[in-house]
């Protein structure tokens, strides 16, 4: 696969309005564990191989084990994600896939359990956040890094 083009240069200023809300995110007070789970969790339901990788790396480079990290996608099988976590996911999957039920009472009272109304709207706006970036990576075929010893 070829990357279409490279959409930081076609559109620069716009894209880093992207970048500060991206940092704004990152900084809004959400453990980082929670939002590289978070941010893995959307890029594997878009299919954004370069975000899965790259969020992958940041979450093991905090401290994160690879285990959690295989899991992620089978999370609700898996006994090694707090409630918390548990709540983000359900969370995360239904805004992502938000055109098949929207988010229904029940899991937002549910969600609200575990997030304050303030941290519901931060978690709102990561998920969107990430998924800004998949729509970005995916229709564009942004690559993510290849080692040496790639698969053949």
């Amino acid at each position: 696969m070829k990357q279409r083009l490279q959409f930081f240069a076609k559109a620069p200023d716009l894209l880093k309005q992207v970048q500060a809300l991206n940092k704004a995110v990152d900084e809004c007070g959400l453990e980082h564990s929670l939002l590289h789970l978070v941010k893995l969790r959307a890029s594997q339901i878009n299919g954004c191989s370069f975000c899965v990788d790259m969020h992958s790396k940041e979450a093991l480079r905090d401290g994160d084990t690879q285990q959690r990290l295989f899991l992620v996608a089978a999370w609700k099988e898996s006994p090694l994600f707090t409630e918390r976590e548990r709540a983000a996911f359900a969370y995360t999957e239904a805004v992502t896939l938000i055109s098949n039920a929207g988010v229904p009472d029940a899991l937002y009272e549910a969600t609200l359990k575990h997030f304050s109304e303030e941290e519901l709207v931060k978690l709102s706006v990561a998920i969107g956040m990430i998924n800004v970036w998949n729509r970005l990576c995916v229709p564009f075929h942004a690559l993510h890094p290849v080692s040496a010893q790639k698969a053949a």
